[in-house]
């Protein structure tokens, strides 16, 4: 099922052995688009500081109660790496997180395979791919592809021909834990009209300027099928959606030119 970004913030993070605090924010990396991060608002309790919990760590998601259970304990949470999550998460800080958790990487040798966002993990990480991952670290500082949904929230959208909206939320596939669409805002120029964009028409972002570059034009945007957040997606929309864009996408060249 597809669910709305936005509607997850807020929802409460259970440890084995109590509750750590509440859903702010996610983090995903925009060469797969899936969620690999949730930030937690801790509470008093912690000093109202803010932790990454692991994708790896996800346990059963009670939708009823608005709760993500993970496989950690509060002592764990306690003592991991403070991470400032204000600022980019570096390859080196994932390192030192997921070692704290003895969780696998999801990235080189490391990566973990099988069902994903409702089974648990066993921890998997071992020397030599904690050392390959350190190496792999020392060469690519800074930004490792991971993007937070609060920071890409409002950036604009810019057609191959212009602007056209702006993200106002996602929509996230709660077994796979991938982000299926941006909800884009087109009142500028659509008044009150919301059009979804998938990952494979999104060229880039630029973090810089507050913008994701799609490989669409503004006409096509504009007519294609109207999404309502108040129903869900189903079969036909999405059949709809991707015929509507079905000549464009053969267009599409290696470089995301069209």
């Amino acid at each position: 099922m597809q669910r709305s970004v936005n509607n997850l913030v807020g929802y409460t993070i259970s440890a084995k052995d109590g509750e750590l605090g509440k859903v702010d924010e996610f983090y995903f990396d925009d060469i797969t688009w899936t969620i690999r991060y949730l930030v937690v608002k801790t509470g008093n309790w912690l000093s109202e500081r803010k932790v990454l919990i692991p994708h790896a760590a996800f346990g059963i998601t009670d939708w009823s109660s608005r709760t993500f259970h993970v496989n950690l304990t509060i002592e764990q949470v306690r003592n991991s790496p403070d991470i400032e999550t204000e600022e980019t998460v570096s390859r080196q800080h994932e390192i030192e997180l997921l070692s704290h958790y003895e969780l696998p990487v999801y990235w080189g040798d490391g990566f973990y395979a099988g069902p994903i966002g409702m089974v648990p993990f066993a921890p998997i990480i071992d020397k030599k791919t904690l050392m390959n991952s350190n190496d792999f670290a020392q060469q690519h500082h800074g930004d490792p592809h991971l993007r937070s949904t609060n920071k890409i929230k409002g950036y604009h959208i810019h057609a191959n021909d212009g602007e056209i909206g702006h993200v106002e939320d996602y929509l996230v596939d709660d077994e796979k834990w991938n982000l299926c669409s941006l909800i884009v805002d087109t009142h500028n120029w659509l008044p009150g009209r919301k059009v979804l964009i998938q990952p494979c028409w999104i060229n880039h972002i630029d973090c810089d300027e507050s913008i994701v570059y799609v490989i669409l034009s503004q006409e096509a945007i504009k007519n294609s099928p109207v999404f309502d957040p108040s129903q869900p997606i189903g079969k036909d929309y999405e059949r709809e959606l991707f015929n509507h864009y079905k000549d464009m996408e053969i267009h599409v060249d290696k470089t995301g030119h069209v």
